[in-house]
């Protein structure tokens, strides 16, 4: 294992959780060396039950537990079987995470979450830095249209605009709804720390994000992905330009998680952070008198980036 934060470094061969994505696009490439590879759950709903289950059992016979990332806007069926999966297998080491982030922001996401798997986090931790790490994800997008956009607040005015031929509009909507349209002096606020940024394109070319967008994030990387398959329907429209912009450096991440302060789950036993346990769903105890730590804007992690903008930032 390569050294780094957290790396194993006691010799013992150990298996890293499995991060698995219902979607290829789920699956972006490789942040850095460190990044493990994501596990894609192809179909999971079209392909014959026996068959998603002996799967999903190989994975946790093979890793110990399982972090199963998808989308809010996943088709019903396929959140179904995941369920049904996990409950016939009769097993608390499948989590099943699925925060409100659009397609995109989503898979960086999943792809923090391999970089981290590669660290010496146990599972419980692993799972709830997902929660965690939402929080410093800055994600939206470029729209030809926002009259079946349902997932930001529209007023009538856009909406009346969207039907005007040309009409684009900038949308973020994570962490805090934003919507603007398209037009000398147009502003998104972003991120006050140092990020990189991945694009993906639809049928809307990218020049706004890429030539205005990033220059006024002061963005330090950009790179362009494919499109996520379920990017589309969640928009509400296939004429976008799909942008994220994430903190890419493990180092950073790192840091985040392990300032958070650890309780142990008193339902299934393994350590985590935060105020609820994401493979068993239960709420930690109260321990020694205080409550378990929240994860989000002004916590320790919050004070901890403040602590590492400088390095990113230079």
């Amino acid at each position: 294992m390569p050294a780094g934060p957290g790396a194993w470094g006691d010799g013992e061969p150990r298996v890293p959780t499995a991060i698995a994505v219902t979607g290829a696009g789920m699956a972006l490439p490789p942040q850095d060396e460190r990044t493990m590879p994501a596990v894609v759950l192809q179909d999971v709903d079209q392909r014959p039950l026996e068959q998603a289950v002996g799967e999903m059992q190989a994975l946790v016979e093979q890793h110990g537990h399982v972090i199963v990332v998808s989308p809010r806007g996943v088709s019903p069926g396929v959140e179904r079987r995941l369920h049904t999966v996990r409950a016939l297998l009769e097993t608390d080491r499948i989590a099943l995470f699925r925060p409100a982030l659009p397609p995109l922001g989503l898979a960086v996401l999943a792809r923090q979450l391999r970089q981290l798997a590669s660290c010496d986090l146990s599972p419980g931790v692993l799972a709830s830095a997902g929660r965690l790490l939402t929080h410093y994800i800055h994600a939206g997008a470029l729209l030809g249209s926002v009259a079946r956009l349902d997932r930001v607040p529209v007023g009538l005015k856009s909406h009346a605009k969207s039907w005007v031929p040309g009409s684009q509009f900038g949308v973020v909507a994570h962490p805090e709804p934003q919507l603007v349209r398209i037009g000398p002096g147009a502003d998104l606020a972003g991120p006050e720390f140092g990020t990189w940024m991945v694009h993906a394109k639809g049928q809307l070319a990218s020049d706004w994000v890429t030539g205005t967008l990033a220059p006024s994030w002061k963005v330090q990387g950009l790179h362009e992905a494919p499109l996520p398959q379920e990017s589309p329907g969640w928009w509400g429209t296939g004429k976008l330009t799909e942008f994220c912009a994430y903190l890419p450096d493990l180092s950073v991440l790192y840091q985040l998680v392990t300032s958070v302060r650890q309780s142990t789950c008193h339902w299934c036993g393994i350590d985590v952070i935060g105020d609820r346990c994401v493979f068993c769903d239960a709420t930690p105890p109260v321990d020694d008198g205080h409550p378990p730590a929240r994860l989000g804007p002004g916590t320790g992690p919050r004070r901890e980036l403040a602590r590492h903008r400088r390095a990113l930032t230079g």
